[in-house]
C-alpha cells in the first residue's frame, strides 16, 4: 500500500526551507514555496497518480454562500488541498474584520497574505496554480469568461441576493418582489443569450470560471424563484437547462451543490 512523505515547510525574510519529516518510498516530490511567508505546496506522484497539497493557505469559507463556493469550485477544479474554515465569530463578526475588515466569505489567507473577494481569489489560484487551467490561453477566451463572470458578480447576483430578504410572506415586500423578479427574468435571458451554442459549457469545450461563478448562483435561482410564484429559471431556456445539467454531474460543481443543499437544509431546520 502506498505511503506519502510529509514536508514542512517555514520560510521568513526571503529564505524558505522544506524538510522531509517521514520519508517513505517510492514517493517523489516537487515543492514550490512563497520566498516571503511561511507557505509551501507539494506535488507528490506515487505511481501514476499526483496529489497536491498546499501549506499554509485557508480559505474562510461558509457553505451556502454562493461566492466561497465560486471559489471552492475552483479549488475542487485544481486538486488543491487548501483549508476550509468558518469566520471566526461569525460573518461580519468584529472578531472577523480583524482577519478581513471586509467580514464578508471568501478570503484566502495564503501564509499571512489575506485576498479577499472570489474573482480576485480565483484568479490568483488560476496564476499561481496553471496546471490545471480555468482560463482560455488567447486574449479573446480570457474577455469572454471574465465578460461572464462581470455579469454574474454585477448584475445576475443581485437582484437574486436582493430576494433572500423576501423569503416571508408575512413580512415581503410585493413591489420589491415584483421589481427584483422582473430584473432576475432579464439577467438570465441575457444568460441564455452569452452561453455557447453548442456547450457544453459557458464559453464552449473549456470548463472555465464562467461556469465556476455561475453555478452557485443558479443553485440558489432553481431554489428560490418558485418559491415566489415565478417560473423556473430553466423554463425557456433551453441552452442554460441543458447547461445546469452537466454541472449538476461535473465532480467539482457536483460537490459543490452538494455542500450548499446541506447546509440549506440545515438552515431551513434551524428555522
Amino acid at each position: 500500500m502506498a505511503r506519502f512523505s510529509l514536508l514542512l515547510c517555514t520560510g521568513v525574510s526571503g529564505t524558505t526551507r522544506c524538510a522531509p519529516t517521514i520519508t517513505t518510498p517510492p514517493v517523489s516530490a516537487s515543492v514550490s514555496c512563497l520566498t516571503s511567508r511561511a507557505s509551501c505546496w507539494i506535488v507528490a506522484r506515487v505511481g501514476k497518480f499526483f496529489f497536491k497539497g498546499v501549506f499554509g493557505m485557508k480559505l474562510y469559507n461558509l457553505a451556502l454562500s454562493n461566492f466561497a463556493s465560486k471559489s471552492r469550485v475552483a479549488i475542487y477544479e485544481k486538486g488543491l488541498d487548501i483549508e476550509l474554515v468558518d469566520p471566526p465569530g461569525g460573518l461580519g463578526s468584529a472578531e472577523y474584520k480583524k482577519v478581513n475588515p471586509l467580514g464578508k466569505v471568501p478570503a484566502l489567507d495564503i501564509g499571512g497574505q489575506l485576498i479577499a473577494e472570489s474573482e480576485v481569489i480565483n484568479e490568483y489560484l488560476e496564476d499561481k496554480f496553471p496546471e490545471k487551467p480555468l482560463l482560455p490561453k488567447d486574449p479573446e477566451g480570457k474577455a469572454r469568461v471574465r465578460s461572464f463572470t462581470r455579469h454574474h458578480d454585477l448584475y445576475l447576483e443581485p437582484p437574486i441576493r436582493a430576494l433572500f430578504g423576501q423569503m416571508s410572506p408575512k413580512t415581503r415586500d410585493a413591489k420589491v418582489v415584483e421589481e427584483k423578479l422582473a430584473d432576475v427574468t432579464t439577467r438570465l435571458d441575457q444568460v441564455e443569450a452569452m452561453l455557447a451554442p453548442n456547450g457544453p459549457w459557458a464559453v464552449g469545450n473549456m470548463f472555465t470560471l464562467a461556469d465556476a461563478a455561475l453555478t452557485p448562483t443558479l443553485f440558489f435561482a432553481v431554489n428560490l424563484l418558485p418559491a415566489f410564484g415565478a417560473k423556473s429559471p430553466l423554463e425557456g431556456r433551453p441552452k442554460l437547462a441543458a447547461w445546469w445539467g452537466r454541472v449538476q454531474e461535473r465532480p467539482s460543481t457536483k460537490k459543490v451543490l452538494g455542500e450548499q443543499a446541506a447546509a440549506m437544509a440545515a438552515m431551513q431546520r434551524r428555522g
